[in-house]
């Protein structure tokens, strides 16, 4: 390889300034560049008379110059009428170049390519694309792909590059010809290059559409490189060291001995699953899954004790500052009378609390330390960290959930999650972790009964509210927004508070939010945990973590403008004590057709299973994989709603790995281009 390709990146004769916004598209080698696939394609193979042009349809046209001129009404604009045998057409220009200008002289045969629309003056083109042609000039043989960008980097300059690339890289099959066979798969090159340089098709949308083989072949690809990847992260975990915790199990006893509860079976079996992974001389990495209320946080204390038992410290971090605390009043609770210290670290701590936390922390007086992101500044340092839990998981970065990982040698990791993973997506984008699963409900959680109902009939809720109150129960009410928004015409969590206050002055009403200082904030949560506050006017800080068993009325402002999770998170809020409990879902019209779609899937179901699977098919992986999509630059052609495809590339996997290691390797590099550290999170 040359001095100037390493320079760029690896792609030869590409300068470094290129180089640079080519980075941006994460393009840095031919590899990159032949798996940079089209977002579309045009159609330059065929001629269209001027007189069958369709208006918003784009076509390609070929046409003599008749006039040119600069017109300054009721803009300073080009205006270049041209012409073929069957009519004119105008060619106009609000933003225009005098080499344009030039280009555009009297006589000028031209190709004209882009979408034409009926003008005050006739047939009309706005900034279309356009060449001067000689007269043996061929028509491309080809569609003309037009690949994603970003500034600077032209559709002729990622053509070229592209086109480059396909004849220096190596497109060997990295599929063994008996396999490829077996599952019906097209040649990897020849997917490629059809792919950039698709035949002239009677309709481009079927190519567009990626249900050709050659798009199924690049989709399956794609899913085997992630599969491949996370069964690499797997085995390499395996092969590391990890504290080895036996423990006696005499602090667990004591716990489970003073809890006023019994676990369930299902907290039991995830126990165990924890509690064994734990006593292996490799790391943990298990994903415990379970819904709004199962009883996760008991799990995590188990585990964190038999860490105790070993001498070992045990973090648990969480993405906002009401649920770390949360968790903290309740595992304090639970293990001081135990005799464990516990730590609490969290950014709005005063400077003199916030040093002797740290000083807990690092001289291990501390062995169980609970907080928010503020556990992986620099200053916090570990005496002895040998298990790591990250609850709300998807809330944090790639970056975030490292760092906590990297503050002991190779510690024990527990994540978990109150929003269900669908099984489509814990085969591709949890299969290096381990998945336990709480599936039932503690006794005497009661069903929530679900209503939707129109903004227009506030008043009626206003009452509902007052006869919860009345009778001797509590309310949320939830706010999507802190301050007005002109755009979006939400109510805000300061106006409601003001109105409730005012419809209801016999109420003692509290109102939480992010812009709250942190005192402020626990003294409004901890008066409506003892019954002073009897309604909550919160923002969604209260998703998660809130456990008031009194609280039987939630009410969802613009529900319309949540998603479905956090839908889903906030009326688990209520029903946690033995009364009759509802979650009133207030909506604006119009809705939306995938608002209305929400709303009916949330108010049909309440098993969170069955809503994860739904709103994966709805909104896709976003949702329930947080930043880990950023940091895993896959799935950019597969989906995951093709389970057939997902276990055909699990198996393969499973299968290459075994047999082929080699040719697992290859794919590998032709894939993942370095980007494999990401998935250690």
């Amino acid at each position: 390889m040359s001095a100037e390709a390493k320079k760029s990146g690896g792609i030869p004769g590409v300068a470094l300034t290129l180089a640079g916004k080519l980075e941006k598209l994460g393009l840095r080698s031919d590899n990159d560049l032949i798996l940079h696939l089209p977002l579309r394609y045009e159609d330059e193979t065929r001629i269209t008379a001027v007189c069958d042009a369709l208006p918003g349809v784009a076509a390609q046209f070929e046409v003599e110059v008749v006039s040119s001129e600069i017109a300054f009404r009721p803009r300073r604009q080009l205006v270049c009428r041209a012409q073929d045998a069957s009519g004119e057409l105008i060619l106009r220009f609000l933003n225009f170049y005098p080499s344009q200008q030039k280009a555009l002289q009297p006589y000028t045969r031209l190709r004209v390519f882009g979408e034409v629309r009926g003008g005050f003056f006739g047939t009309e083109m706005i900034h279309p694309r356009f060449h001067a042609i000689r007269d043996d000039e061929l028509l491309p043989e080809a569609l003309t792909p037009v690949y994603p960008t970003t500034a600077g980097v032209g559709q002729g300059t990622l053509r070229k590059l592209i086109a480059a690339a396909l004849t220096r890289a190596d497109l060997a099959d990295t599929l063994p010809e008996p396999l490829r066979t077996q599952l019906k798969l097209a040649d990897f090159g020849d997917s490629v290059r059809t792919l950039h340089h698709p035949p002239p098709v009677n309709d481009i949308e079927s190519i567009e559409t990626r249900t050709e083989p050659a798009w199924r072949r690049i989709c399956f690809d794609e899913l085997l490189a992630q599969q491949l990847s996370l069964r690499h992260a797997h085995a390499a975990r395996q092969a590391r060291g990890a504290p080895v915790f036996h423990g006696t199990g005499a602090l667990t006893k004591r716990l489970l001995a003073s809890l006023p509860f019994r676990l369930t079976k299902a907290q039991q079996r995830v126990g165990k699953e924890i509690a064994a992974d734990l006593a292996q001389p490799h790391p943990m990495q298990r994903l415990l899954q379970g819904d709004v209320g199962s009883g996760k946080t008991v799990v995590a204390a188990l585990a964190m004790l038999q860490a105790a038992e070993n001498g070992y410290q045990a973090a648990l971090m969480a993405p906002t500052e009401i649920l770390a605390e949360q968790h903290y009043r309740k595992l304090a609770g639970w293990l001081v009378p135990l005799g464990i210290g516990v730590a609490w670290m969290a950014s709005s701590l005063k400077k003199k609390d916030k040093a002797a936390m740290v000083q807990l922390i690092t001289s291990g007086d501390a062995t169980i330390v609970v907080g928010t992101h503020a556990l992986i500044e620099d200053d916090v340092a570990f005496h002895r960290l040998g298990l790591a839990i990250v609850d709300e998981q998807h809330r944090f970065g790639v970056r975030q959930r490292l760092a906590l990982k990297q503050k002991a040698v190779s510690p024990h990791q527990l994540t978990m999650s109150a929003t269900p993973i669908p099984r489509t997506l814990a085969m591709s984008y949890y299969a290096d972790l381990d998945v336990s699963a709480i599936d039932e409900l503690p006794p005497g959680r009661t069903p929530i009964l679900t209503k939707l109902v129109s903004a227009a009939r506030r008043d009626e809720v206003t009452s509902r509210v007052r006869d919860a109150c009345r009778g001797g129960r509590q309310v949320y009410w939830v706010c999507p927004l802190i301050e007005e928004s002109e755009t979006l015409q939400l109510k805000t969590a300061e106006e409601t508070f003001e109105h409730l206050t005012r419809d209801l002055p016999e109420l003692r009403i509290g109102l939480v939010h992010g812009r709250l200082k942190s005192d402020e904030k626990a003294r409004v949560m901890a008066a409506f945990v003892a019954g002073e506050v009897q309604v909550l006017v919160a923002t969604t800080v209260i998703e998660v973590g809130v456990d008031v068993p009194n609280a039987s009325l939630m009410v969802i402002e613009h529900a319309e403008r949540f998603g479905l999770a956090q839908l889903h998170q906030l009326r688990g809020r209520v029903g946690r004590g033995a009364h009759e409990s509802a979650c009133i879902l207030l909506f604006a019209q119009p809705l939306s057709e995938n608002a209305r779609q929400r709303l009916k899937i949330i108010f049909e179901n309440s098993d969170g299973f069955e809503i994860a699977r739904q709103d994966l098919a709805l909104r896709g992986p976003g949702e329930f994989i947080g930043a880990r999509q950023s940091g895993m630059p896959l799935l950019r052609y597969a989906d995951l709603d093709d389970t057939t495809l997902v276990e055909q590339a699990r198996n393969t996997a499973e299968t290459m790995l075994r047999d082929q290691p080699d040719l697992a390797e290859r794919h590998l590099r032709r894939w993942m281009a370095g980007r494999e550290h990401f998935l250690k999170a």
